[in-house]
């Protein structure tokens, strides 16, 4: 005689499986992980991460170093945009300049490296000699530099009048100043040459041995292997010839204060003259942040352009 319903044992419900608390070797792993990177983890919020919110802090005010800070909200930022003539020269002249200056350097540093990559004897003092002006001093280099472009006593146009060329007044002229400078930005195109030559070393001689079979000619050989396998060396020079270039500084402090005629007002430089000439700290440092948003959104295209055009040879899609 079967029980009633009521008197039937109810089914067991399974208990919840508790998950074993971490090991002591996990926890203890944690604790060195955490420990190790500490140096770098404090140094960045002390020196990075801290600074850029008192700077950000810094731009909603109206402050001289010398009295408090008066909190003005976004009109220093409205200021640039709107009220600023020489906010746009000094982004204009930056631009100008990136966009020659950065594709040049790419240019004849991938042109040095291809001529220094040749199997032939000397080539470990060549790669020194042109890698050299890359580790000079900056400060040096521009007052070299301002002696060559001196338009009286300077070497260029004095090899210039041996031809009888009547050379320009170059840094001192509002038409020759930026395309002087963008001469004088291939000085140290040695250091990008280096990146060039790790990445020529790297691609496998198979792939020429295979183009060679097929019958291509150097061109080719150049066009299907060498730039294919050196896009992520392009893209790494790329991004970093951006960086340096929309920061360029020292040669309108030294060299042109940002003339003439605000021929060479390179944005760094007059965030500097509003910083540490002008005292107006809150101003500078709204075009701080200009400069980072522009850095940062440019970084980002080429990052996400890159899927379409830079090869990673272990890559299989």
């Amino acid at each position: 005689m079967s029980k009633p319903v009521s008197e039937q044992a109810a089914p067991a419900v399974p208990r919840p499986i508790r998950k074993p608390f971490r090991s002591n070797a996990l926890r203890k792993e944690a604790l060195w992980f955490y420990a190790l990177i500490s140096p770098w983890l404090i140094g960045f919020l002390a020196f990075v991460f801290g600074p850029m919110i008192a700077s950000f802090v810094i731009s909603l005010t109206k402050w001289d170093l010398l009295t408090p800070a008066k909190f003005v909200g976004f009109k220093n930022y409205a200021k640039a945009l709107h009220h600023d003539p020489l906010f746009w020269q000094s982004l204009k002249v930056t631009v100008v300049y990136s966009v020659f200056s950065v594709p040049l350097g790419l240019v004849f540093s991938l042109a040095l490296a291809l001529l220094l990559n040749q199997a032939a004897w000397g080539m470990r003092l060549f790669r020194t000699i042109f890698y050299m002006p890359a580790v000079v001093s900056g400060v040096s280099v521009m007052v070299l530099w301002m002696w060559i472009f001196n338009p009286q006593i300077g070497l260029l146009n004095t090899v210039l009048g041996y031809f009888g060329i009547s050379g320009p007044g170059w840094i001192f002229d509002p038409k020759w100043a930026m395309p002087s400078l963008i001469i004088m930005s291939l000085w140290s195109v040695g250091g990008g040459m280096i990146i060039w030559l790790a990445g020529l070393k790297g691609i496998s001689p198979m792939l020429y041995e295979a183009a060679n079979l097929d019958g291509a000619n150097a061109w080719q050989k150049f066009r299907n292997v060498t730039v294919p396998m050196l896009t992520p060396t392009i893209f790494f020079n790329l991004v970093m010839g951006i960086v340096g270039a929309l920061q360029t500084f020292g040669q309108a402090y030294v060299m042109t204060k940002g003339g003439p005629m605000n021929s060479t007002l390179f944005f760094n430089y007059y965030l500097f003259q509003n910083a540490f000439e002008n005292f107006n700290m809150g101003y500078a440092s709204a075009l701080a942040w200009f400069l980072f948003v522009i850095i940062l959104a440019l970084t980002l295209v080429v990052v996400k352009s890159s899927d379409a055009w830079v090869y990673y040879e272990g890559e299989r899609k």
